[in-house]
């Protein structure tokens, strides 16, 4: 069974570990369009793609939303 193509969902604390940053800074970054959004699981949950969390940790000082979701 591959995991090619699967995109798991990461918990705030796993995006947290993974980059290093504060809960406060992290939903800074949010607001201003330089973290990806995180996604509703249901009504109280929500989780980052992995994918885009990756992306972001590629280049973190020049990503931009719209520019990953135009590509």
């Amino acid at each position: 069974m591959s995991s090619e193509g699967t995109d798991r969902i990461l918990k705030l604390p796993v995006v947290l570990d993974l980059t290093s940053l504060s809960r406060a800074t992290l939903y800074r970054k949010i607001e201003a369009g330089t973290f990806p959004r995180q996604i509703r699981l249901n009504t109280r949950r929500t989780g980052w793609r992995e994918s885009e969390v990756k992306e972001w940790m590629r280049n973190p000082i020049y990503y931009s939303v719209e520019d990953y979701r135009a590509s």
